[in-house]
């Protein structure tokens, strides 16, 4: 997901990056507990179920409520009300957060929000739920992880930037907590008509992500992921997977990217971390981003004989382990974030991947009943 990055390790990261598929997440990235990121690869499972069943009905699971269509948005954000998609003719007198992001939505656009419990989860639509996302990120990214704000985010205490305007933002809402902090849960959604508008992909700033853009399918990009650290349990994360995975429904996302990060700036401290994802997960010449030159950090640091594989996945965040699990793939090179005190790797999700290898596992396609699986994903996005 933060810039557009996640980190697994316990942490959310920038902008697949799902800072927006590890600082979020889901770096893209959250920090959480060993024992929640452990969760993680069973979400991954029911997500992919519900990515398995593409063009069906999607139902609800144990405990959670899908709301009517024309269910009023404004109940949980009163000041939303009459806030529609701008025009160009209206953007002069748009509604904006106190960072002065401009923004609306049409309530949900096809979305359909899912209530758990006193949470929901559905797409922001208001300057006002935007900018209780952007506070979100700013006490996640840069209170909690020690990320270094620009000058005009401290002041206000709001991580911003100009994809903002552009994206889809996934947002969890606690129903119980104060107005102003009432988003738990946030993931930035760039596709490729939020990134035209935005004047290109997040990740296109650290990586040269050409083949990508260009890919056939129908890709997203995931990036500035975070979760409230008062719900980084087991509840808020499926809750937010689950919100993904129906975004991921909608949209027939055939391939997911983003940035996730790796805790440190000093390549040789994360020198097995670096050579064996360069070794054992590099991308597909035919999808493989690479870092841009100016940027560029060799991940091929050790021979691969020198490398225990299992030890090295074993020390991988959570969040890119697991999607390394259900098949994602690693770009060439590596880019250091001196801001965010990370180091950048590119991940690429071909979401058929996923699907095909747990619909041999679960039951997709028989009776269409969901084993009620659990799970969390640690990352702070784009990715």
């Amino acid at each position: 997901m933060r810039n557009n990055k996640y980190t697994g390790a316990g942490t959310v990261g920038k902008p697949l990056t799902v800072r927006d598929l590890t600082r979020s997440t889901l770096q893209s990235t959250v920090s959480l507990s060993r024992k929640t990121g452990s969760a993680l690869q069973s979400t991954l499972k029911m997500t992919m179920q519900l990515l398995g069943r593409r063009k069906r009905p999607s139902r609800t699971r144990v405990g959670e409520t899908k709301l009517a269509r024309g269910f009023d948005m404004t109940l949980l954000f009163p000041q939303a009300a009459n806030q529609k998609r701008l025009s160009d003719a209206s953007v002069a007198t748009a509604p904006t957060t106190v960072a002065g992001t401009v923004f609306a939505r049409d309530p949900q656009e096809g979305f359909e929000p899912v209530v758990a419990g006193n949470q929901i989860i559905r797409l922001a639509t208001s300057a006002d739920e935007l900018d209780a996302a952007q506070a979100l990120r700013y006490r996640v990214f840069y209170n909690e992880m020690g990320a270094k704000p620009l000058p005009a985010m401290a002041p206000i205490s709001r991580d911003f930037d100009h994809f903002d305007t552009a994206c889809d933002h996934l947002i969890v809402v606690d129903q119980q907590r104060p107005y102003e902090t009432r988003v738990v849960g946030t993931y930035r959604l760039m596709r490729r008509e939020n990134a035209r508008v935005a004047g290109g992909f997040y990740s296109a700033s650290e990586f040269d992500i050409a083949k990508l853009a260009n890919f056939s399918g129908t890709v997203m990009e995931l990036g500035r992921s975070c979760v409230d650290a008062a719900y980084r349990d087991r509840a808020t994360m499926n809750l937010l997977w689950r919100g993904l995975a129906e975004y991921m429904n909608t949209h027939d996302i055939d391939l997911m990217f983003g940035c996730a990060s790796l805790p440190g700036t000093d390549p040789e401290q994360l020198k097995v971390q670096l050579s064996y994802l360069h070794h054992y997960h590099l991308a597909p010449e035919a999808i493989r981003p690479r870092a841009l030159p100016e940027r560029y950090t060799a991940m091929n640091l050790l021979p691969k004989e020198a490398i225990d594989p299992k030890r090295a996945l074993a020390s991988l965040p959570p969040l890119l382990k697991g999607y390394l699990r259900v098949g994602g793939f690693i770009g060439d090179g590596a880019v250091i974030d001196h801001q965010f005190n990370t180091t950048d790797v590119c991940i690429i999700v071909k979401t058929d991947l996923i699907a095909g290898r747990y619909t041999r596992h679960y039951d997709l396609g028989g009776n269409g009943e969901r084993p009620d699986h659990r799970g969390a994903p640690p990352f702070k996005q784009v990715v």
